[in-house]
């Protein structure tokens, strides 16, 4: 059952918060939707955006300002919340890059995780059955983006998913967990110390394995004053990867630009855009108040 928490009038659409009982996570969880005007017609295309550690299911709805350009292609956005809530894991809380609103959405196979932290099944079965059931989806027109810890869940969970997912974007994604301390640390808690098992969450390794999953290509854009850059994101071990793979890919490094949402907002529109091609979006004029 979904409980509608909060709507608000945005853009001609809702900008909406729901609550629902979750057969994957097992607990309550929450997720934002923006419906934009072109809804209340029929489905319509759809991304997901992941958000990053620390982050919940409103961050991208509050600090990201998609929705104008939403409205415009016709675009419903989804955002999930980043780990379970409630599970009352001793340990959950010490870490800010490990634990509570740091699932890395993956299924974890280790205690004490497994029961609660399984937020790759949360997204690709239950929240995106829900999306074609009961939000409006358009059925075979979903994409997916996602910043940093999401950025690589958007990557990892379209290269393990292709067939739910018809685009892919990202915006400073950790490329390559298993070579930076965020990924290392979450992968040896979450899978267990077996490393060949952290390669199925590791899109730098998953690609290689692939040839060409999208062939209309996938968009990154990186802030070189970035301040995880080089200790944690690590793009170009993506790019040379889906060079081998003969994968295109767009990669744009930003001078100046860092890794929070102002420089996310400033680039959001062209991730909107990208989605909307690929998905088969029809644009419209920009809503203008009366």
């Amino acid at each position: 059952m979904l409980e509608l928490l909060s709507e608000n009038r945005c853009f001609g659409g809702k900008q909406q918060l729901y609550l629902h009982q979750s057969r994957e996570i097992g607990l309550p969880m929450k997720f934002s939707v923006y419906r934009p005007p072109a809804a209340e017609s029929g489905p319509v295309p759809t991304l997901f955006f992941l958000a990053g550690l620390t982050c919940t299911e409103e961050t991208f709805a509050i600090k990201a300002g998609a929705q104008q350009c939403a409205a415009e292609f016709g675009l419903m956005l989804i955002s999930p919340d980043t780990s379970p809530r409630g599970a009352e894991i001793d340990g959950e809380t010490n870490d800010w890059d490990f634990g509570l609103g740091a699932g890395f959405y993956v299924d974890a196979t280790q205690e004490p995780w497994r029961r609660h932290y399984r937020m790759e099944s949360y997204i690709v079965d239950e929240l995106y059955e829900l999306a074609i059931d009961r939000l409006g989806a358009a059925t075979g027109r979903v994409g997916i983006s996602g910043h940093s810890m999401g950025g690589h869940g958007a990557l990892i969970l379209a290269l393990r998913h292709p067939g739910r997912f018809a685009s892919v974007s990202a915006f400073a994604p950790i490329s390559a967990p298993m070579q930076c301390p965020w990924g290392q640390k979450a992968f040896s808690r979450y899978l267990g110390d077996d490393v060949h098992a952290w390669r199925d969450y590791d899109a730098s390794e998953l690609i290689s394995l692939c040839r060409t999953p999208y062939p209309a290509g996938i968009l990154v854009d990186q802030g070189l004053d970035d301040k995880f850059l080089e200790g944690e994101l690590h793009p170009h071990l993506l790019e040379l990867a889906c060079r081998r793979a003969d994968q295109p890919l767009t990669l744009r490094r930003h001078a100046g630009y860092d890794h929070g949402y102002y420089f996310i907002s400033t680039f959001v529109r062209d991730h909107i855009a990208h989605h909307a091609a690929q998905l088969g979006a029809s644009g419209q004029p920009a809503f203008r108040s009366l």
